[in-house]
């Protein structure tokens, strides 16, 4: 009975307008999500398969997102200003002072839920049908003069009040983004999942750590300085190594690196019985959270292909080749005198046996899974570090519905893991716990 009373013209107007603005920014909601989730690759497809004035409106858009995102972005925010106010306005006519919450309460379940949530879950939903319905009502839009005049000025003032190169620029893409961009042309058959997976390579090789790829201390194979030239060149050809480590009276007291091709000459020049540790060349030292796109560029302008990699403590923690890095890129690379190590081994009952050395990054992507890696880089150190202890074999941990029982250990180190796949039930009480 209140309600009626009070709700005059001017109060139906205000509702109309409110319904209006709910409308439009229902439509732009559904405009921002999906311009921001086609890629340009899927663009250009889209206008070649319809060849529509939508679809070339979709492909200026996403071709400079930065023109379109800050105008957009600029409409919503006056959209919603004047919807929020509005409401309150009419809530306040209509319910009194209480009606200031109502309003409140309105604006934050109400008009969220059906201007924002539903229209953005729906376009991610239907990416292209909604980029494409979207399209030239945005380019119109985001084309008005004084509209782009005022997100312009707005930037400005953003830029002055925060300094920086990211407002003058726009938006950016992140590397999820990209990643997601990529793997969208690689099933759209854009691009080759061959070259998906080298760019995916080198957009992960930024945040690997030299640690990441070493050849740990344990497995260093060295000369000492002592040696005489003979003996360390039957090392040389029983290992096939051209570089090797010299230490001196420890691991940890590198001298250098001592060259094949020197020792294979002294040899030849009748000096056999000499010490390796008249051959030695200067080693590179570097830290091992060295990213590797760094210590790559480093090994090329320095030309040296072996780097020595120091812990925290000033200890060896092992080595890296330019090799190694290389491989990270493109893969392994093996010649006639490589033997090829299986680091995963399918077993006929279906589970696998990898090797201690594996790295977490690429367990996760073998089985699908997300094991911790924040304080380990290897299944041997995830096995170590979550038993808390230095395992004997047989003994097993669970995680994610997997088991991960120590099929062998060298001295305290993990060599061999059995990981087994979950059972139907087993899968179904891990999403249950």
């Amino acid at each position: 009975m209140i309600l009626a009373v009070q709700f005059d013209t001017t109060d139906l107007w205000m509702l109309l307008a409110i319904i209006v603005l709910m409308l439009g920014l229902g439509y732009l909601a559904i405009a921002e999500t999906a311009l921001n989730r086609v890629s340009r690759v899927r663009a250009i497809t889209l206008d070649e398969e319809r060849r529509s004035k939508s679809t070339a409106a979709l492909v200026s858009l996403v071709e400079h997102p930065e023109r379109f995102i800050n105008p957009l972005l600029v409409m919503v925010t006056i959209l919603q200003t004047a919807q929020a106010f509005l409401t309150t306005i009419l809530a306040d006519s209509l319910f009194g002072p209480v009606g200031v919450v109502i309003g409140f309460v309105l604006n934050v379940i109400v008009f969220f839920v059906l201007s924002e949530a539903l229209p953005k879950t729906w376009a991610v939903l239907h990416s292209d049908r909604a980029a494409v319905m979207t399209a030239r009502t945005t380019f119109v839009l985001v084309s008005f003069p004084p509209l782009r005049i005022i997100s312009h000025a707005l930037i400005g003032l953003a830029n002055v009040l925060l300094p920086g190169k990211g407002l003058k620029q726009g938006p950016f893409v992140s590397e999820k983004e990209l990643l997601g961009i990529v793997e969208a042309a690689a099933e759209d058959e854009v691009i080759e999942h061959e070259e998906r997976e080298l760019i995916e390579s080198i957009i992960e090789f930024g945040d690997t750590l030299a640690r990441e790829i070493m050849v740990p201390r344990p497995d260093m194979v060295t000369l000492s300085a002592t040696d005489s030239v003979s003996a360390a060149l039957d090392s040389a050809i029983e290992h096939g190594y051209s570089r090797f480590p010299v230490s001196g009276e420890n691991l940890d007291e590198i001298l250098g690196i001592a060259y094949t091709k020197d020792l294979m000459r002294v040899e030849r020049e009748g000096r056999g019985h000499q010490p390796v540790a008249g051959l030695v060349r200067p080693a590179h030292f570097v830290p091992e959270t060295k990213p590797i796109a760094r210590l790559m560029r480093e090994m090329q302008a320095g030309k040296y292909h072996m780097a020595v990699l120091v812990d925290e403590y000033g200890g060896i923690a092992g080595l890296v080749t330019l090799e190694d890095c290389i491989e990270e890129l493109i893969g392994e690379i093996f010649d006639e005198y490589d033997v090829e190590d299986t680091e995963v081994e399918r077993l006929a009952d279906g589970e696998l046996r990898v090797d201690g050395g594996l790295s977490i990054d690429e367990l996760n992507e073998l089985l699908d899974v997300e094991l911790p890696d924040a304080d380990w880089d290897t299944v041997g150190g995830f096995v170590l570090g979550t038993l808390g202890r230095v395992p004997a074999e047989g003994e097993r941990v669970d995680h994610a519905g997997y088991g991960f029982a120590v099929e062998k250990m060298e001295g305290h180190r993990i060599a061999r893991v059995r990981v087994s796949r979950p059972s139907a039930a087993g899968a179904d009480a891990a999403e249950g716990a």
